[in-house]
């Protein structure tokens, strides 16, 4: 009897093929479909490749939640004020600033657009934040604001890829991908990566939570918030968790017939995955389950159970790093703004505003924020002159503005970061650098160290040479780390 004879009963023989094609059980993210299309390098996995380890050198941070606002809101409006620009409002742009300007839809000599709202300090740290944002304020001496950052792409796909990536086309791992890769996840139940979206999927797709070139065991799970938690978690109607067990144990003991003949760290990853997904059956329900959070937390929050909703996800997010999963990804859409900038930026700030003061409030006082880092940020910012019908003069509440690669905010809280601190400066009218620039390399580096991991050592052959997430830059900001 062949060694694949003896895996089968006589009853249960079939075909590998047919296995795979009939056996349509669903496992959550890791799909059969994107399991057998998945062709990544080879490397040297350990039987569980998302057991915890460690990285170069103490990490100040464990766990992170990474919230990007897709679209780019503006940071004029939200984190850099700018006097000379309010003074300058409705006049034409420099020539010598405009000469030899490239941007993604102005074409014409625009004007100068201040923004419509105030701003106010917060905390002993006397942060300065737009009245848009009261809730964020009053968590201010928690937050590590960097004004300096600048990426190198100004389309809203390419440039969410480089933002996740630190690579402006498909292929490359996503940052969550590349931390589940080099720390593991704390609990075997889990996935050590969870994607929350609210809204549509970004222009550049699932790719900004992909695993690129390395074991597609790393890529991020997306976990919903209405109907399963993942999709095809549930056994299929009229078939029982021993039924399942069983199948599963068959179809691995296949695959590691499979592995031993030709090697393929894939196959191992896969095998990994259909444990991981039988495990998720009984612990992904209850983590999804907010409904059993007490009020006072809904209250704060602004939660609204059994909705999909951004303040869901971030006491969703919240769940997820307290049962010790390594990096949650929330994407909420709608920040692009080219028209109607003030009303929509007013309407989308309405949205997250309490539930991001909420989250970073409810980590601190669960004594999890120490050890959680939660970064926000988009793709790029937004131009400090008007995109839209108004070429001069006052513009009214219908115009917008570009996207702007060489000057925007993002913030840290929490996993060794310094709170109430500024990073880097802005010209006055937020047009360039003009203070500690930050390259989208050198905030993958910073984020990497917070985690206790050398950028320049993390890193995956792939086509014959070492890859990293930061390539052949990034510095690590060592001024915002506390």
């Amino acid at each position: 009897m062949s060694a694949l004879d003896s895996v089968l009963t006589s009853r249960d023989r079939l075909s590998r093929r047919h296995l795979f094609q009939n056996v349509g059980l669903g496992l959550g993210s890791v799909a059969l479909s994107q399991i057998l299309a998945a062709d990544t390098a080879a490397q040297d996995h350990s039987k569980d490749p998302l057991s915890p380890h460690y990285g170069q050198f103490p990490a100040k941070a464990k766990n992170v939640i990474f919230v990007h606002m897709v679209g780019a809101p503006s940071q004029l409006d939200l984190f850099d004020y700018k006097p000379e620009l309010q003074r300058l409002d409705g006049q034409l742009v420099p020539d010598h600033l405009w000469e030899g300007l490239r941007l993604a839809f102005i074409r014409k000599q625009p004007a100068l657009l201040g923004t419509r709202f105030q701003f106010h300090r917060h905390g002993e740290s006397g942060l300065e934040l737009s009245e848009l944002l009261p809730h964020l304020g009053t968590v201010a001496d928690e937050l590590c604001v960097i004004k300096s950052l600048h990426t190198e792409l100004f389309n809203h796909a390419p440039a969410q890829l480089f933002f996740q990536t630190g690579f402006g086309r498909f292929g490359r791992p996503s940052i969550g991908s590349w931390v589940n890769y080099g720390l593991g996840t704390e609990n075997s139940n889990l996935p050590g990566f969870v994607v929350l979206i609210t809204g549509n999927v970004a222009g550049a797709g699932n790719s900004l939570w992909g695993s690129g070139f390395l074991p597609s065991v790393y890529q991020g799970t997306e976990f919903r918030t209405s109907g399963d938690p993942v999709l095809f978690l549930s056994n299929p109607e009229g078939m029982a968790d021993a039924d399942r067990r069983r199948i599963i144990d068959r179809v691995n003991q296949l695959n590691q017939i499979q592995l031993a003949d030709v090697g393929d760290p894939e196959i191992e990853s896969r095998i990994n995955q259909y444990e991981l997904a039988y495990r998720m059956q009984s612990a992904v329900p209850e983590m999804m389950d907010i409904q059993s959070e007490p009020q006072h937390i809904h209250e704060m929050y602004g939660t609204s159970p059994g909705k999909t909703s951004f303040a869901n996800n971030c006491l969703l997010a919240r769940r997820l790093v307290e049962r010790g999963v390594r990096f949650v990804q929330l994407f909420d859409e709608s920040w692009d703004h080219h028209s109607q900038v003030f009303p929509n930026l007013e309407k989308k700030c309405k949205q997250v505003d309490q539930p991001l003061a909420a989250l970073i409030q409810d980590l601190k006082q669960r004594g999890l924020l120490d050890e959680t880092l939660v970064v926000w940020g988009a793709e790029f910012g937004r131009t400090p002159m008007i995109q839209g019908a108004a070429e001069s003069g006052r513009a009214n509440d219908k115009v917008g503005r570009d996207h702007h690669k060489d000057a925007y905010s993002v913030w840290m809280a929490g996993g060794g970061v310094k709170g109430g601190h500024v990073y880097g400066r802005t010209d006055d009218i937020g047009f360039h650098i003009v203070e500690d620039p930050m390259h989208v390399n050198d905030f993958h580096a910073t984020l990497l160290h917070l985690l206790g991991i050398d950028h320049e050592q993390l890193t995956f052959r792939f086509q014959g040479r070492d890859y990293r997430l930061t390539d052949i830059g990034g510095h690590v900001a060592h001024d915002i780390i506390a």
